[in-house]
């Protein structure tokens, strides 16, 4: 028997939806703040995931300004047998402000998983988390959590559906509202519709995406409902099943469901897939927090359990239980060819790593390319690490709990607002940035660093040196939320900054918009560049590494 050990993708693989098209399966996960925007996954085994593209890439969205923890909410993946096409769902969250939560939602198109995609096509603004059906019959349907803003009403809203019109967009007729979950958990959202024998499935996210966190089901014979819940009266998939009451609490933490008896936590949001063995798997979101800690540098990570269907028609885990595992059953009969490391090693011969993510602005040659000088990475300085609008940064998702970034930088600085250099980095509020500047001072290029904590800018004018070379290797060990910084000038790495505390650079650790939780979206590192100037300077990335440990 094979196994699987999750998480299948670690690091950040929030809300993953996956499909099987023949023999392979896909997996589209959110990425909020980042371009481009909504990873794509690619596995023939559900163990072993590569990322094969992105889906907007091309300018499609706007993400400029985003406040975390906004931007592309759960993507949905669909198959239309029909017409042989894939189908993404997906909102944009412009605003959670006043719990306002408004948000766009919209559906591309492709005739091949890696594109091209079509124009987006709006569908509504009612809530977030879209997922279409396609029926049968040729109709489609959309569902959709309802955002409830209204006072005295429970929150946060209805899940709804209705037929969608996906050639000109919009919806068909009126929306239809089908409850505020199948538990006592609340915070319903993420709805999906399946279809197996004479039932429609109705799977839904609850609880909160946090400790709380859990998969519902309920199911009818008229996709519009109403739909009977699972008889348990429990979520299917959950990190916590004991039990908890939470009908209109909008609190997504839910701190007190931690379960000390588990890796895995915040088990939640699933989606579902059969495979060409006639067995079922349902992706979910999860995470692992610091050891002694609630703080999840990680974010939510991708992980799946093995279900199967009873007798009388109703989903479960296959080992009878709802307690997600850390290792599950793979498919029946197929091997498992080795596993991924989720390292990366750049040496940037032609282009750059697909797995290098921007935030809030597109990558553009005018600011990062390879072309320029070949066998470097170039980034042209642009806005201080505090913007939201035009920072210069080449980030990768962190996926281990202690691990080493590298580089080598070629950088002249003639002014103190020109910077490049390494760091790690969860939003325009939250990093630590080790790099090279021009000290006037000295009158020589130096190497020191600069820190952003919830928003505070924190200068260590105590660790300065000055540096003889045009080039300098950099370098940050990562450990369960320590950070060493390092640099080698000749042969030998020397210490520079020793046993900085960077656990705040974690799901829970950063500040969003005021009163909601700090993020979903994890802790990346990076390379990158600013000037503040005159826009003049560049930095040369001979190489980028991150091995874990």
């Amino acid at each position: 028997m094979t196994t699987i050990q999750n998480p299948i993708i670690p690091g950040m693989a929030p809300d993953p939806a996956i499909i099987r098209v023949e023999d392979t399966y896909y997996i589209a996960t959110s990425t909020f703040h980042w371009n481009p925007a909504i990873q794509i996954f690619q596995s023939k085994d559900l163990a072993n995931w590569e990322l094969i593209d992105y889906a907007l890439k091309n300018g499609e969205v706007n993400l400029r300004g985003t406040n975390t923890p906004a931007g592309i909410w759960a993507p949905h993946l669909s198959y239309d047998l029909a017409t042989k096409k894939y189908w993404l769902a997906y909102s944009h969250m412009v605003n959670m402000a006043g719990r306002e939560f408004n948000s766009d939602s919209y559906a591309i198109w492709a005739d091949d998983i890696k594109g091209p995609w079509s124009e987006p096509i709006f569908l509504t603004a009612i809530g977030f988390d879209p997922a279409i059906f396609h029926d049968e019959d040729g109709k489609h349907y959309l569902a959709i959590l309802e955002w409830e803003t209204r006072q005295g009403y429970q929150a946060p809203g209805h899940i709804v559906i209705a037929e969608v019109d996906l050639g000109n967009g919009g919806i068909i007729g009126e929306w239809h509202r089908i409850n505020h979950g199948f538990t006592t958990r609340g915070c319903a959202e993420a709805p999906q519709i399946y279809k197996r024998n004479d039932y429609y499935y109705l799977l839904i996210a609850a609880g909160g995406t946090g400790y709380g966190h859990g998969v519902e089901i309920g199911r009818s014979k008229n996709i519009l409902g109403p739909y009977e819940p699972h008889p348990s009266g429990e979520p299917i998939v959950t990190s916590s099943p004991r039990h908890l009451f939470s009908l209109g609490d909008p609190d997504a933490g839910h701190f007190e469901m931690y379960n000390p008896n588990s890796v895995m936590q915040k088990a939640g949001h699933g989606s579902l897939v059969e495979t060409t063995t006639g067995e079922w798997y349902m992706p979910h979101l999860m995470s692992r927090p610091l050891e002694g800690t609630l703080l999840n540098p990680l974010g939510r990570e991708t992980s799946i359990q093995k279900m199967h269907w009873t007798e009388d028609g109703w989903l479960e885990m296959a080992d009878g239980s709802n307690l997600a595992k850390m290792t599950v059953e793979g498919i029946d009969g197929l091997s498992i060819d080795g596993t991924n490391t989720h390292e990366i090693k750049d040496e940037f011969v032609s282009a750059y790593s697909l797995h290098f993510m921007t935030p809030y602005r597109n990558q553009e040659e005018k600011w990062v390319n390879t072309t320029e000088r070949p066998g470097y990475l170039r980034i042209h300085g642009e806005n201080s690490f505090f913007s939201q609008i035009n920072p210069a940064i080449m980030a990768t998702r962190a996926t281990s709990f202690a691990y080493e970034v590298q580089t080598k930088v070629a950088f002249q600085p003639d002014h103190y607002s020109e910077t490049a250099g390494v760091g790690l980095y969860y939003d325009s509020n939250n990093w630590l940035y080790l790099h090279l500047t021009y000290s006037e001072e000295q009158e020589a290029t130096i190497l020191t660093v600069l820190q952003a904590k919830r928003g505070e800018r924190i200068e260590y004018s105590n660790h300065r040196l000055i540096v003889k070379e045009e080039a300098l290797e950099l370098k940050i060990s990562y450990n369960q939320g320590t950070a060493d910084l390092m640099y080698r000038q000749d042969e030998e790495w020397e210490l520079f900054v020793e046993g900085i505390d960077v656990s705040y650079l974690s799901d829970e650790g950063v500040n969003g918009e005021p009163g909601e939780i700090g993020g979903f979206t994890a802790l990346f590192n990076f390379i990158g560049s600013v000037d503040a100037h005159q826009r003049d300077s560049y930095a040369d990335f001979d190489y980028y590494y991150v091995t874990n440990i």
